[in-house]
C-alpha cells in the first residue's frame, strides 16, 4: 500500500514539493511517519490514547528535522472541521477507518473538504465484494455461504464492523467532489496469513507478487483490502 501511495504522489506533485499531509486515524503512526520521513508536513488525527501513545513513542525516537515535521492531534476524524480550514492539505489518508464507522458518508465529505484542489484521498477500506473469500478459503462453508450478501463482518480483533464495496465508494467519492482516479487490491495472497508471523526469508518476492497482483485484473478484485485514490477537482 505505501508502493501503491509513493506511485500516486510521485504521479501528481513535482518532485521534491513538500506536501501538506493529513492522517486521520493514523493509528501507530506508521504512515505518516514514513511521510515526515520523506520530507513532507504531516498532521495525523487519531483519538484511540493506546494508539497516540505509541505514535508519540515513536516520534520521539526521530531526528529533530522529523519531529519538527509532524503534528499530532487528539480527535475524532469525523471532527477534522474543527481543527483546520478547508483545502488545508494536499494528501489526506483515510486508512483502516471506514470499517469502524457505520455511517462513512459524514466522514468521507469531511476528508474531501480538507483537500486543496488537485489534491489527493487515499482511502483504504476492506472489501465488500470479496467477503466470502476469507472463511473460504479457511474452509468455513457457512461462513462464507452469509458473507456474500452483506457487507457486515466480524474482524480478527472480534469486532463486528463493516466492508464497503467498489461501486458504492465509487458512487460516493463522484458525489464529495473527489472522483475515484484508480484503485488497487491490497492483501490478495497474504490474507490468510497468522497475525504477528515472522518475515519470510523472500520478503521482496512476495511484496513483489502483491504489488503486481494489487494492479492487475481480476486478482485485484479479490483482495481483503481496497486501497482507492480520488482526486480534488
Amino acid at each position: 500500500m505505501a508502493r501503491q501511495l509513493d506511485e500516486q504522489i510521485a504521479g501528481r506533485f513535482a518532485v521534491g514539493r513538500r506536501l501538506r499531509v493529513l492522517d486521520v486515524g493514523m493509528g501507530q503512526g506508521t504512515q505518516a511517519l514514513r511521510l515526515a520521513r520523506a520530507g513532507h508536513q504531516v498532521t495525523g488525527v487519531e483519538r484511540d490514547a493506546t494508539m497516540i501513545a505509541a505514535a508519540r513513542e515513536a516520534l520521539a525516537g526521530q531526528p529533530e528535522g522529523i519531529r519538527e515535521r509532524m503534528r499530532i492531534v487528539e480527535g475524532d476524524g469525523r471532527d477534522t472541521g474543527v481543527h483546520f480550514l478547508p483545502g488545508s492539505f494536499d494528501v489526506v489518508l483515510c486508512h483502516g477507518v471506514l470499517m469502524y464507522v457505520e455511517e462513512p458518508d459524514p466522514l468521507l465529505a469531511g476528508l474531501a473538504r480538507m483537500l486543496a484542489p488537485g489534491g489527493l484521498l487515499s482511502l483504504v477500506v476492506r472489501n465488500g465484494d470479496a467477503l466470502a473469500l476469507r472463511p473460504g478459503l479457511h474452509g468455513d462453508w457457512a461462513g462464507a455461504l452469509a458473507s456474500f450478501d452483506t457487507v457486515n463482518y466480524r474482524n480478527r480483533l472480534g469486532l463486528d464492523v463493516r466492508a464497503d464495496r467498489l461501486a458504492t465508494l465509487t458512487a460516493k467519492l463522484a458525489g464529495i467532489g473527489a472522483p475515484l482516479h484508480t484503485w488497487y487490491g491490497v492483501r490478495v495472497f497474504t490474507d490468510t496469513a497468522s497475525d504477528g508471523a515472522p518475515a519470510p526469508a523472500d520478503l521482496d518476492t512476495l511484496l513483489a507478487a502483491e504489488e503486481r497482483a494489487g494492479r492487475t485484473d481480476p486478482y485485484r478484485a479479490v483482495a481483503a483490502l481496497l486501497h482507492l485514490c480520488g482526486v480534488r477537482g
